[in-house]
């Protein structure tokens, strides 16, 4: 109950405050301080994957000027050779205004990061955007093979059937890429398991597929008793080191990934940035009422 207090009056706080708290998860406001972070991350051997704040917009020209930042981020980000590549929320291009506009913008997009051979991530969203997002992956990656993956969600029921729907575009040139988390919407029982015990089985269980049908999983946890069921995973089927990797979101477990990473698995590092920053935090806080102890502890004991 305390935790959703503070979730409910985080946006009214002065945005100072609340930068104490988010300016450990999030890797700058602009995109130079994006690419210093993934400049660094990359010397510390991980990879990256930049995603620019914003997600629900309130009209289409909001989506061409998100299509006009990203076009700008892949350029800049190749040109300062980042070692990353990049990931965006459909929402963000209009998929929830119109479709097929959403979705020229997203084309756009990965075909300038296939100019550089480099790849995209379409981010799962809630449940309203499940079957939309679902079909971009389809489209895009009947042109672009190699150069566009999903994100799946452990959460959802519904995700292990998705996945082995999507079967027919595994091929063992241009595996099927998916970036696998437990989900953070809040979505009804019916749709979704609740339990922890639960999400992380089916977690596992969604994994165990991917790796039995040599699709390209990103394990995305920052869950120890996942990574631990994943190096079990690993160890029955082994896939070679470039067949998978994990991630993990900048800010978070810096232990842990730096202990994956010492075992010799790849990892790729979440840098999220923008202007937006604002809205991206209380909304994820809203989502996840237990983040709130780190803010109190960020606004009270770091001041």
């Amino acid at each position: 109950m305390f935790n959703k207090i503070i979730a409910g009056i985080l946006p009214y706080m002065p945005q100072r405050l609340v930068w104490q708290f988010s300016k450990e998860y999030i890797a700058g406001q602009t995109l130079e301080q994006a690419l210093e972070v993934a400049k660094n991350l990359n010397a510390e051997g991980a990879l990256t994957t930049i995603d620019v704040l914003g997600e629900f917009i309130k009209n289409l020209d909001e989506a061409e000027a998100n299509k006009k930042e990203y076009l700008h981020v892949i350029e800049t980000a190749e040109a300062a050779k980042i070692n990353g590549n990049y990931s965006l929320k459909p929402t963000s291009f209009g998929l929830l205004i119109d479709k097929e506009v959403a979705y020229k913008h997203i084309r756009e997009i990965v075909a300038k990061a296939a100019s550089y051979n480099n790849f995209v991530r379409i981010d799962m969203e809630d449940s309203p955007c499940t079957d939309m997002e679902i079909e971009l992956l389809r489209k895009l990656k009947a042109e672009f093979p190699k150069n566009v993956g999903l994100v799946v969600q452990a959460y959802m029921r519904r995700t292990l059937l998705d996945i082995q729907n999507l079967k027919d575009l595994n091929q063992a040139e241009t595996p099927l890429n998916f970036r696998l988390c437990k989900g953070i919407y809040v979505e009804p029982a019916s749709i979704a398991y609740k339990k922890y015990e639960e999400v992380n089985q089916h977690f596992l269980e969604d994994l165990d597929y991917m790796l039995e049908q040599k699709m390209y999983p990103a394990i995305a946890t920052h869950d120890k008793a996942l990574v631990e069921g994943a190096y079990a995973l690993l160890e029955k089927y082994k896939p070679k080191n470039d067949q998978y990797e994990f991630q993990m979101l900048y800010g978070v477990t810096p232990a842990l990934r730096k202990s994956v990473m010492e075992k010799g698995h790849r990892m790729r590092v979440y840098v999220p940035f923008g202007k937006d920053w604002f809205g991206y935090s209380t909304r994820r806080l809203k989502e996840n009422p237990q983040m709130a102890s780190l803010i109190i502890k960020a606004l009270f004991v770091k001041g």
